[in-house]
C-alpha cells in the first residue's frame, strides 16, 4: 500500500535570505509569473525559468524546494489583486472579493486549473479570506453560516469564471474571432433546437444583434452575484 505524502507548503518553512550576488525569491516569482502569462502552465519548468533569469535551475532550489512550491508563491501573487477593504459592509466586501477573484483568474487564465489544487495559504489569499470572513461576522452571520456564506461567494465566482476562461482560450486557440464563430455556430444552434422552443426562442432573440460576448458575460456575472447576495441578505434578515 502506497503511503500518502505528508502535507507540506512553502509557507510553513522559514524564508531563506538572498544569496550573495544571487537572485531573490521575489525575482524568481516575478519571472515565473511572466513566463506563465506568456506561454502557459505547460511551459513552466525550473530549467526554463533558470534560463530566463540567466541562472542554473539548481540555483532556484535555494529558494523553492519543488515546482509545486513555486506555484504556491506565484498563485499568491495572482491573488494579490483580491484586495478587500476593511471598512465596508458585507455586501460590498463580497462584491469586491468576487470581482477581484474573477479579475485575477481572467488576467492569468492558466491559473484556472490550479484553483483548489494549489493550497491558498499565502498572505494575500489569507488576508482576503480573513477580511471577507470578518465582514460576514460583523453583518451577523454566525457559526457555520459564515463558512457557508463565504463558500457560496467563492463557488459562484469560480463556477462562473472558470468556464469563461475555457471559452475564451478555446476561441483564441481556434484562430478565429468571436463574431465569426457566432456567425458559424448560429445556424447550427437554430437547426438543432427546432424541437426545443424555449431555447430556440431565446437564441433567436440575439440573432442579428451586435452584442459583445465579454460584456454579456460580465452582465451575467453581475446578475448572478446580485441574486446571490440578495439571497444571503434574506437569510441574515430571517436569522435576526
Amino acid at each position: 500500500m502506497v503511503q500518502p505524502k505528508p502535507f507540506t507548503s512553502v509557507w510553513t518553512r522559514e524564508r531563506k535570505g538572498r544569496r550573495e550576488q544571487g537572485l531573490s525569491r521575489d525575482q524568481i516569482v516575478k519571472a515565473a509569473l511572466e513566463l506563465l502569462d506568456a506561454e502557459g502552465l505547460d511551459a513552466l519548468s525550473m530549467r526554463k525559468l533558470g534560463a530566463r533569469l540567466g541562472a542554473g535551475a539548481t540555483s532556484l532550489y535555494w529558494y523553492v524546494a519543488t515546482k509545486d512550491e513555486l506555484l504556491e508563491l506565484v498563485m499568491d501573487e495572482v491573488y494579490a489583486v483580491v484586495t478587500v477593504p476593511e471598512d465596508v459592509d458585507w455586501r460590498e466586501a463580497a462584491r469586491v472579493f468576487a470581482y477581484g477573484l474573477r479579475g485575477a483568474i481572467l488576467g492569468h487564465p492558466w491559473s484556472a486549473t490550479l484553483v483548489g489544487v494549489v493550497p491558498a495559504l499565502g498572505p494575500n489569499a489569507l488576508t482576503a479570506a480573513d477580511r471577507l470572513m470578518g465582514a460576514f461576522v460583523r453583518a451577523g452571520f454566525d457559526g457555520i453560516d459564515v463558512d457557508y456564506a463565504m463558500t457560496a461567494v467563492v463557488s459562484y465566482t469560480l463556477g462562473s469564471t472558470i468556464p469563461e476562461v475555457a471559452w475564451t482560450s478555446a476561441v483564441a486557440a481556434s484562430g478565429t474571432d468571436v463574431s465569426r464563430l457566432q456567425a458559424e455556430v448560429g445556424p447550427v444552434v437554430m437547426e438543432l433546437s427546432a424541437d426545443r422552443p424555449h431555447l430556440r426562442e431565446r437564441y433567436a432573440a440575439y440573432v442579428g444583434k451586435e452584442l459583445d460576448p465579454l460584456v454579456a458575460r460580465r452582465l451575467a456575472f453581475e446578475f448572478g452575484l446580485s441574486a446571490l447576495l440578495d439571497g444571503l441578505t434574506t437569510r441574515i434578515t430571517r436569522g435576526r
